[in-house]
């Protein structure tokens, strides 16, 4: 098991955050300008944590050894239900240097994109 899904799945958020890079690029699926560094990246992933109900990792794509890995999920925000991946890259230091979130259907990527707004700027 990837540990960043071992993280999350035991509902540590400090411990996925410490599997990132100072240097994390984080692409997200409702932002089109990337996301950098462990700080940005913590905020968002501590927002997420809230906003998504009922998360649960559904496989995972990858070699124990490689540096790409997919974690499919599943969630819930509000009533919409959504799927998605998150594509982590482990960099030489071992730490996650890209994550890319993708996730459908376009009503829960609109949920997403609306209860994300919300809590950010609560958190401001």
């Amino acid at each position: 098991m990837h540990p960043f899904r071992a993280a999350v799945e035991a509902r540590d958020i400090e411990a996925a955050i410490a599997l990132l890079s100072d240097r994390v690029v984080f692409n997200s699926p409702i932002a089109f300008t990337p996301y950098e560094g462990r700080q940005a990246v913590g905020t968002v992933l501590r927002a997420v944590f809230e906003v998504f109900e009922d998360f649960h990792y559904v496989r995972e794509i990858g070699a124990d050894d490689a540096a790409d890995h997919a974690l499919v999920f599943r969630a819930r925000i509000g009533e919409r239900q959504l799927e998605g991946c998150d594509f982590v890259h482990r960099g030489d230091d071992g730490s996650i240097d890209e994550f890319t979130v993708m996730v459908r259907p376009l009503n829960g990527a609109m949920a997403l994109a609306e209860a994300m707004k919300a809590k950010l700027a609560a958190s401001r």
